[in-house]
């Protein structure tokens, strides 16, 4: 058992059955409803953002821009990785749970009142890309504090079962959007949608507060974070202490093999939820109502999938349960574009809900492993580093990448080939990972274990 989680085995049992249950909710709900205010951007720049913000003489630079602007926000995710990571290691895992939160709410709502490119000219792009921003940083402080906060209270053996409470965000955050935007062009019409119908899925960012506020009264700091502090109080009456300066110094490597082993996960997923809704919808020529329900559908599955691979991974190993995923979006890759190509409705259903499937098997231990991958007192900085790499160069790059990918070569085999590279590296990291792992598992070993290898 690596040192990470016998530090949680020790803390974590502490706490009441009631505290742990409080706690596990808050984190996933803050996890929602940030995922939630994340993608109503991804899903208005492949509907609208385009026309809107960036005019332009054909349909495809329009979109590649609005796509440009959603992936500026997967850029600004490792700064907020990295500044919430260094105060949440140093200070706790709650208050940049709550600065996060407070910032998601204030950007997203700013962007539904955003005036248009027709109505304040170039402002408008400008402040629609720094708006971006700070959604990026804040989604990129968040995850770390939400995904610690329920695994550092999580009972013994149930770290990957609690870890996945908080990925569960991820789908419900996209049920919630695409069920928003549903809503809001039906009961509006496309002209009326196109003018203001968008910006109301946009001012659920107000809500976002409330939660904040909640988490920031209601809710208690993790045991193990208040055991690590106590026991680096006097190495910092010395010194000064930077989590940042020891992962890159000590643990740079693990932090890029983290990130690798997760960015087809990431990538996957962005281009099934927005790189194919513009697609279908552009180049397919299929209802974007219709296109937005299977979506919705789709992501309905993985509130069931993720906790069942997560508990699975409690069981026989993260690992394990994590390369199957990785080895399913190889092996899938082609299949599902040769589906969505025949621009049937069933067969973009189906497409896209077994790659699904495989993301679940990912994403749902993803939380614990990560977690695992450090002690206690540099987790936050280590863990949200690795998986704000994975969101730069596989989320924020995969629709845009998708749609030059399309222009360039004309065949959506493109597309598959780009994820069947992904997740080539995504096995060698694994692999690698696992090496380590079993190698500090050993007894001749002094070296803490950097990964449950199963």
């Amino acid at each position: 058992m690596d040192t990470a989680a016998q530090l949680t085995d020790t803390t974590g049992s502490t706490a009441s059955d009631p505290r742990r249950r409080r706690v596990a909710t808050a984190a996933a709900l803050a996890s929602a409803v940030e995922w939630y205010d994340y993608f109503v951007f991804g899903i208005a720049a492949a509907l609208v953002l385009g026309d809107l913000y960036f005019p332009a003489g054909s349909s495809s630079a329009g979109v590649l821009a609005a796509f440009a602007t959603f992936a500026v926000g997967f850029l600004a995710r490792p700064v907020g990785g990295v500044i919430a990571g260094q105060l949440g290691d140093k200070r706790g895992r709650k208050p940049m749970l709550v600065l996060a939160l407070t910032l998601m709410g204030l950007a997203t709502a700013g962007i539904g009142l955003l005036p248009t490119y027709e109505t304040i000219g170039i402002a408008a792009p400008v402040l629609l890309v720094l708006l971006r921003i700070v959604q990026g940083i804040a989604v990129g402080a968040q995850w770390g504090g939400a995904m610690l906060m329920a695994t550092e209270y999580a009972p013994e053996g149930k770290r990957g079962l609690y870890g996945s409470l908080v990925q569960l965000g991820v789908p419900i955050g996209v049920v919630t959007a695409n069920t928003v935007f549903l809503v809001a062009g039906t009961l509006t019409g496309e002209s009326a949608f196109a003018a203001w119908g968008w910006r109301v899925p946009f001012f659920v960012g107000f809500l976002v507060l409330g939660l904040a506020w909640y988490i920031h009264t209601k809710v208690e700091e993790t045991p193990e974070f208040r055991e690590a502090e106590r026991a680096l109080a006097e190495q910092e009456k010395s010194e000064t202490r930077s989590p940042l300066r020891t992962i890159l110094r000590e643990h740079l490597g693990t932090v890029f093999l983290a990130g690798g082993s997760f960015a087809v996960n990431t990538a996957t997923f962005y281009i099934i939820i927005t790189g194919v809704l513009d697609y279908a919808t552009r180049e397919l020529d299929m209802k974007r109502g219709a296109v937005l329900a299977v979506s919705l559908g789709v992501s309905l599955t993985q509130l069931v999938l993720i906790p069942a691979a997560a508990a699975l991974s409690d069981r026989i190993g993260r690992l394990r349960i994590y390369a199957a995923g990785a080895v399913g979006l190889l092996v899938w890759a082609v299949p599902m574009f040769l589906l969505i190509d025949t621009a049937s409705l069933l067969w973009l259903a189906v497409g896209t809900f077994v790659t699904s499937c495989f993301l679940s098997i990912m994403y749902g231990p993803q939380a614990a492993l990560f977690a695992e991958l450090f002690t206690a007192e540099m987790r936050y900085t280590g863990a949200s580093l690795g998986y704000q790499i994975a969101a730069v160069f596989g989320g924020g790059l995969a629709p845009f990448m998708m749609v030059l990918l399309l222009e360039a070569t004309g065949t959506s085999m493109a597309v598959s080939g780009y994820i069947i590279g992904l997740a080539v590296i995504a096995l060698i990291s694994i692999r690698i990972l696992a090496s380590r792992a079993a190698k500090a598992a050993t007894p001749a070993s002094s070296a803490p274990a950097e990964a449950q290898s199963g």
